[in-house]
C-alpha cells in the first residue's frame, strides 16, 4: 500500500476534494440549506452503541444475502447518485464494473451521465434503475422501458423530490448540469439561469410536483419490474405504500439534499421497520461511512444499506479501483464487526446487539 492509500472510507473524501474542481466537489458533498440533516446523517450513528456477544464460534463469517431474490456478497448496495462523469471521465461504467467485481447490486441514477445501454453492456452487475417522475410522463415511461429491455431488475421510484431542495453551494457556484445522453432528443438540460444553479432551473422545468399516490397504479401498469419507493421516513407513508402494493421501501432523506431538518435516516429506520412487520424489504440509505454503521442499520431491521457519496469519492480519487476499495473496506469492516459481536451470519444480528437513545430513555425511566 502506498503512503497515500486510504485506510478508511472517510479518507477517500479528502482525496476526492483534492482531485475535483470545487464546483463538482461541493455538488457531491453538499446538502440543503443549513446542512443540519447532512451532518446528522453521519453523527446519529455515533449515538448508537454496540452490545457484542462473546464466546461464539466466528471462525467463518457469512455476509452473503439475497435482495429481491438476487444473490449478493454483502448487504451493501451502490445508491443511485447522479452525474458520475463529473467525478471521472468514464463515469457510471466504472461504477458498474466495480459493483460487478465486488458482487454487489448497483442503483443507476435517472440522472446518470452514461446511458442506460452503456452501463448495461459494460458488465454483468445486478442493476436497479432509479426513476423520477417528469411532467412529460412519456419520458419517464420510456426510461422504464429502456431499463427493462436492458436487464435492470427493479425500479427505485424516488418520491421525495416534487421540487429540488435548496442547495446553496450549487447556487453560489452557479453549478452547471451537463447534457444527459439518456435524454438526447427528448429534453435539453440547457438552462440559462444567471441567478444561480442551472440544476435547480432544470429540475423545476422537468420534475412533476403533482405526482401522488394515485399515480403509482399507472407506473405499475407500464412495467413488470418490482417497484421500491425511495424517500420514505414516516410510518404512515410506509403503511400506505404497502396498501398500494409496492415491493419494498427505502428509508432515505435523499442524502440530506432535499428538506433540511428531517431526521437522520438511522433515527427514522426503526419506526419504518416496526410498521412493515417483515411484509416487504426495508432498505436503508444515508450516512454509511463504516462497517459498524452497516451493522447498526441491520440490527435496527434494514435488509441492506445503500452507499452514495463514498462511492463517488472513491471514483473521483482512484476510478474503478477506488470504488472497489470503498466497497471492500465496508465489507471488511462489517465482517470484523460481525466477528467481534458474535454474529457469524446476518441472521445472527439482532436488535439486542445495539442500544439507541430511545433504549437509554426507557432504561432511565425504569
Amino acid at each position: 500500500m502506498g503512503d497515500d492509500e486510504p485506510v478508511n472510507v472517510k479518507e477517500y473524501q479528502e482525496l476526492a476534494k483534492q482531485a475535483l474542481p470545487k464546483m463538482y466537489y461541493d455538488f457531491f458533498a453538499g446538502g440543503s440549506e443549513d446542512q443540519h440533516t447532512l451532518k446528522e446523517n453521519v453523527e446519529a450513528f455515533k449515538r448508537i452503541i454496540l452490545w457484542p456477544r462473546i464466546l461464539v464460534d466466528v471462525s467463518k463469517i457469512d455476509m452473503s444475502t439475497t435482495i429481491l431474490g438476487y444473490k449478493t456478497s454483502a448487504p451493501i448496495m451502490i445508491a443511485p447518485t447522479s452525474l458520475h462523469q463529473l467525478a471521472h471521465p468514464q463515469g457510471e461504467i466504472l461504477t458498474a464494473k466495480a459493483a460487478a467485481a465486488c458482487n454487489v447490486i448497483m442503483g443507476l441514477s435517472f440522472s446518470s451521465t452514461c446511458t442506460i445501454e452503456e452501463v448495461a453492456s459494460s458488465c454483468n452487475a445486478v442493476r436497479f434503475f432509479q426513476l423520477y417522475m417528469y411532467k412529460r410522463r412519456e419520458i419517464s415511461a420510456l426510461m422504464v422501458k429502456r431499463a427493462e429491455i436492458n436487464g435492470f431488475k427493479a425500479i427505485l421510484l424516488t418520491v421525495d423530490s416534487p421540487k429540488l431542495g435548496r442547495r446553496e453551494a450549487d447556487i453560489k457556484n452557479k453549478m452547471i448540469a451537463p447534457q444527459l445522453k439518456n435524454f438526447e432528443g427528448l429534453v435539453s438540460t440547457e438552462v440559462h439561469d444567471s441567478e444561480g444553479s442551472n440544476l435547480e432551473a432544470y429540475a423545476s422545468r422537468t420534475l412533476d410536483p403533482s405526482f401522488s399516490w394515485k399515480d403509482i397504479a399507472w407506473l405499475k401498469s407500464i412495467t413488470k419490474l418490482p417497484i421500491l419507493i425511495k424517500g420514505v421516513l414516516a410510518r404512515e407513508d410506509v403503511i400506505k405504500a404497502m396498501e398500494i402494493g409496492v415491493e419494498g421501501v427505502i428509508v432515505s432523506n435523499h442524502g440530506a439534499r432535499q428538506l433540511d431538518y428531517v431526521p437522520a435516516t438511522i433515527d427514522a429506520l426503526e419506526e419504518v421497520v416496526v410498521a412493515v412487520q417483515g411484509r416487504i424489504p426495508v432498505l436503508f440509505d444515508g450516512g454509511i461511512r463504516r462497517g459498524t454503521d452497516v451493522f447498526k442499520a441491520l440490527a435496527l431491521g434494514a435488509q441492506a444499506v445503500m452507499v452514495g457519496r463514498p462511492i463517488v469519492f472513491g471514483l473521483a480519487a482512484k476510478g474503478e479501483y477506488g470504488v472497489k476499495r470503498v466497497i471492500e473496506m465496508l465489507k471488511d469492516e462489517l465482517e470484523l464487526t460481525m466477528a467481534l459481536s458474535g454474529c457469524p451470519t446476518l441472521n445472527d444480528i439482532t436488535r439486542n446487539h445495539v442500544r439507541t437513545q430511545i433504549d437509554d430513555d426507557r432504561h432511565s425511566r425504569l
